[in-house]
């Protein structure tokens, strides 16, 4: 069990007094285990800067628009009502490992999805880690665009999942700034969970192939 999806799913939470605390902590284990470069700007973000301001650029950043969304069957299905069975069937998947959900949590959110990581043996971890690569991919170039620090800490994340080199989101990108835009696409986007057509679905098995058809995808171009 590797200790460091745990570290990059708190460098990738909201900011907090705790985490600020952690940081030391978070970069000793990236350093010892190795698997991700553990000299992450961020972290000298996140340990320097105040709280108020950290948390107001991460608010900034992932909530004003939904291209970096870190939820990752939005970036498969959209917000559509086949996403709740995808959801139902995570939790369930969550549960018989263990893991507990906090109240209103979503289990698609990225930092909740890298503490499952953590909890499960490394082959199984690397193997579902590289289901959702070419989100991770759009993620990181997405970032790099818009906060360096961040950017690095995705862009280090979808190198372990061994991403492709293009990345894979139904989400358009868009400008942060454009915040008419912003404001538009979030009153279309409505949440419909409930039931639908299981060739449609968003369940854990169609990420999976939608995912792979789309590495397979760039692959070929």
């Amino acid at each position: 069990m590797a200790r460091t999806y745990r570290a990059l799913a708190a460098l990738l939470s909201y900011p907090t007094e705790n985490l600020q605390a952690a940081t030391g902590e978070i970069a000793s284990v990236l350093a010892a285990e190795g698997l991700v470069p553990a000299d992450q700007p961020l972290l000298a973000d996140l340990a320097g800067g105040d709280v108020y301001d950290l948390q107001e650029r991460y608010v900034s950043l992932f909530d004003r628009g939904r291209a970096v969304s870190m939820h990752l069957f939005e970036h498969v299905h959209g917000e559509s009502r086949d996403r709740g069975q995808a959801m139902a069937d995570l939790v369930d998947l969550y549960a018989q490992h263990g893991l507990e959900m906090n109240q209103g949590e979503l289990p698609d959110y990225l930092p909740l999805f890298l503490e499952f990581l953590s909890l499960l043996p490394d082959a199984e971890a690397r193997e579902l880690l590289a289901e959702p690569a070419g989100i991770l991919r759009a993620l990181a170039d997405r970032l790099g665009t818009r906060d360096a620090g961040y950017a690095a800490v995705m862009q280090a994340l979808a190198d372990l999942a061994q991403a492709p080199a293009i990345g894979v989101s139904d989400i358009p990108d868009d400008d942060p700034n454009d915040l008419a835009a912003l404001d538009a696409a979030w009153e279309e986007a409505a949440v419909r969970f409930g039931p639908g057509e299981a060739m449609d679905g968003c369940s854990t098995d169609r990420l999976r192939t939608r995912i792979r058809a789309a590495r397979r995808d760039a692959r070929a171009a």
